[in-house]
């Protein structure tokens, strides 16, 4: 299928486990993909990968956080690749320990690459989707928005905040053909659910919990995601906005 032939997509955190399949994905369906990543090097990586697959691709370092970053990256990438028609917001941090032992500090880091980094793509980008009268916006929050995860309390407080916000732009931009959903990952097999194994400190006995209580039997892998992040970003979903869908193994069914 080439469902994104001649579109542009950016997708943040494009360095990472989630991120980088999404990319793949993108480019294998045509989409030209600006891999966008707080680490150069494995935004590199990703590009490359999809270079060699024959698909289109750029890699850019961009601090979300900041809001000059993205509006750089996003010259460069109108510049070199077009217009922006698909947006992922998916790049993340997470800090995991009880809410007492937290710090201001990392609460504010917390806040400004979980939900103000998000905040700062949606305004950049809107207004040429606005524009063109089109356009498709996925946001990656997290199962903790929804049911709660012991341990990431300011985190599922930023993802709630990111699915409010969704629903809102959703919204608010409707009557311009935009749609903006979001698509919640359960556990999955990334180099943040290591690190969250580790604050555990016991992380083989973790993981057999999560395995237990997940009716399909394992922790999410990466490639997992990009069927549903694809979808809420392709014509096939031109239908659907204001959504929110979990892919989780079943471990939460929310309504």
């Amino acid at each position: 299928m080439n469902r994104f032939e001649g579109k542009t997509v950016v997708v943040t955190g494009g360095g990472g486990g989630i991120g980088g399949a999404a990319c793949r994905r993108f480019a294998a369906e045509g989409a030209r993909v600006a891999v966008l990543d707080l680490s150069l090097d494995a935004a590199q990586q990703v590009s490359a990968q999809i270079l060699a697959q024959g698909g289109t691709a750029l890699a850019l370092r961009c601090d979300i956080t900041q809001r000059a970053d993205v509006n750089d990256a996003l010259a460069q990438i109108e510049s070199q690749l077009g217009p922006v028609d698909v947006l992922v917001n998916n790049a993340g941090w997470d800090v995991f320990k009880p809410f007492t032992k937290t710090t201001p500090a990392e609460w504010e880091r917390l806040i400004a690459i979980n939900l103000v980094g998000a905040l700062h793509l949606h305004h950049a980008v809107l207004p040429g989707m606005v524009a063109r009268k089109r356009g498709s916006i996925v946001n990656i929050a997290s199962d903790a928005a929804r049911v709660g995860s012991s341990g990431e309390a300011v985190y599922a407080a930023c993802k709630g905040g990111l699915v409010a916000f969704s629903k809102t732009i959703a919204r608010e931009h409707a009557r311009h053909g935009i749609t903006v959903n979001v698509v919640c990952p359960g556990p999955t097999d990334t180099a943040l659910f290591a690190d969250y194994k580790e604050g555990a400190g016991n992380p083989e006995k973790l993981l057999e919990a999560f395995q237990r209580a997940i009716p399909l039997g394992r922790i999410g892998q990466p490639d997992d995601l990009p069927g549903a992040i694809v979808f809420f970003a392709s014509d096939d979903a031109r239908y659907i906005t204001g959504q929110v869908l979990s892919v989780s193994g079943g471990l939460t069914m929310a309504g």
